[in-house]
């Protein structure tokens, strides 16, 4: 399997956010990428650059205006005389007006990010274009032939919608994948979601296509981030009504459940019958993932990549998140050599 990877990644190192009400040193920092990216040269797998892509390939998923603003946003930033790490102080929230762009850098915080834990910095739009960027040289490879391909995704891209952004995601590397399989050759694609938080984002700009069906296992939004999506009853509307799929799990959810859940995704997925999956591939369902509450063990995580083979469909993999650094390598690794064991 080939991975994709760019150091342009290291340019956004966030500073701090606010978790659970606290300022703490952001949990998404630059050493993730590093302890993947030698964990999965050390596995064998090819590294390679990625390619260069129109902005229009962004665009596709995402809208003009709100992309105009991650590229911009740091300079207007420092043009009001400030520096360091920008955070929201304001949003708009459900009583507030959704139909007007404040004008200011302040203002516009506030209406498109959704938290106060995705700090934007001078290097982010560098990192977040070059990670796009990624998502879709790994789509490229498998779209003219590969069987699959991992990209290594920085800033991580799940929970980005079509004009918001917040847990630590940006552009949404999936989506993009996702389209790009759409325009070339895939007439049904799905997105697989294994990250412990939903991807929300995913499902906001899939949310009434029948042609890109998502599908997210994770803990459950009663207790966990993004809290606000992910339930069960949430289908899908209009054309894509019954094309969204949730499987909300409880903290403390272990192998044997999360296993028998997977299996049930995966059956879902079969019935589609897409002509490929993109798999946001987050391996914060790890125990001793520091910002998560499931128990699985370095040991399952072949496991997760042998059962994704068994859909046997060109596969593009997208990193999301991960934050117990240390072995998030190795994890990673784990799930990408066990699914291409799987299909040897």
């Amino acid at each position: 399997m080939k991975a994709v990877y760019s150091p342009l990644h290291s340019r956004h190192d966030g500073g701090m956010e606010l978790h659970r009400g606290e300022l703490v040193p952001c949990y998404e920092m630059p050493r993730r990428a590093d302890y993947i990216l030698a964990a999965i040269e050390a596995a064998g797998l090819e590294t390679l650059p990625p390619r260069p892509f129109t902005l229009e390939t962004v665009l596709k998923v995402h809208d003009a205006a709100f992309v105009t603003f991650l590229r911009t946003a740091f300079d207007q930033w420092k043009a009001i005389g400030k520096d360091g790490f920008m955070l929201p102080s304001g949003f708009a929230a459900r009583s507030m007006r959704q139909d007007v762009i404040p004008p200011g850098i302040n203002g516009k915080l506030g209406y498109y990010c959704y938290d106060a834990g995705t700090p934007i910095v001078e290097g982010t739009w560098d990192a977040v274009l070059a990670s796009a960027h990624c998502a879709l040289t790994a789509a490229a490879l498998v779209a003219d032939g590969e069987r699959s391909a991992y990209a290594l995704c920085r800033p991580p891209g799940h929970h980005a919608g079509a004009s918001t952004y917040g847990g630590y995601c940006f552009l949404n590397n999936a989506a993009i994948a996702a389209q790009y399989l759409r325009d070339h050759g895939s007439a049904r694609v799905v997105v697989l979601d294994v990250d412990y938080h939903h991807g929300n984002g995913t499902q906001d700009i899939f949310w009434s296509r029948e042609d890109v069906m998502t599908v997210s296992v994770h803990g459950s939004p009663e207790t966990e981030y993004p809290f606000f999506r992910g339930f069960a009853d949430e289908r899908g509307e209009g054309k894509g009504e019954g094309f969204c799929h949730n499987f909300p799990l409880p903290r403390g959810t272990g192998w044997d459940e999360y296993s028998a859940t997977l299996d049930q995704a995966l059956a879902v997925i079969r019935d589609y019958a897409p002509d490929a999956v993109v798999i946001s591939l987050g391996v914060d369902t790890y125990e001793n993932d520091p910002i998560s509450a499931f128990t699985l063990g370095q040991q399952h995580y072949p496991l997760i990549g042998a059962k994704i083979a068994t859909l046997g469909l060109p596969t593009v993999f997208v990193q999301e998140g991960g934050y117990a650094v240390a072995d998030i390598g190795t994890n990673v690794a784990n799930v990408l050599t066990g699914f291409e064991q799987a299909t040897a």
